[in-house]
């Protein structure tokens, strides 16, 4: 009787077992995607200020959007992912950059 209720049991523990190793597993890897995401959105705005600066030092303005950096100096952008605000103030003032991540439908 007592191996019948082991077997019983062992039979249920198991998948009850494999769902809950699955659902932590999920959990690491998303909270993982969402970690890389926020990374590489510091490091695209990090660039993009590097860049500014680098053109301000050499040129003697800031770059008056986007697309000027993209040409002259190279700046990268996955426009499919990320969202650029540029706001230029004045030829002598920081623009204020901000980067924002796209929200992916899946």
């Amino acid at each position: 009787m007592k191996e019948k209720i082991r077997s019983g049991l062992g039979g249920i523990l198991f998948p009850v077992l494999a769902v809950v190793v699955l659902l932590v597993f999920m959990t690491a890897l998303n909270n993982l995607k969402t970690g890389n995401g926020e990374e590489g959105k510091k490091q695209l705005e990090q660039a993009l200020q590097r860049c500014a600066v680098t053109c301000y030092a050499t040129e003697g303005i800031y770059p008056p959007d986007v697309d000027y950096m993209k040409e002259h100096y190279g700046i990268q952008i996955d426009e499919s992912r990320y969202l650029v605000r540029y706001e230029v103030f004045a030829e002598n003032l920081m623009p204020d950059i901000t980067v924002l991540e796209r929200k992916n439908e899946e």
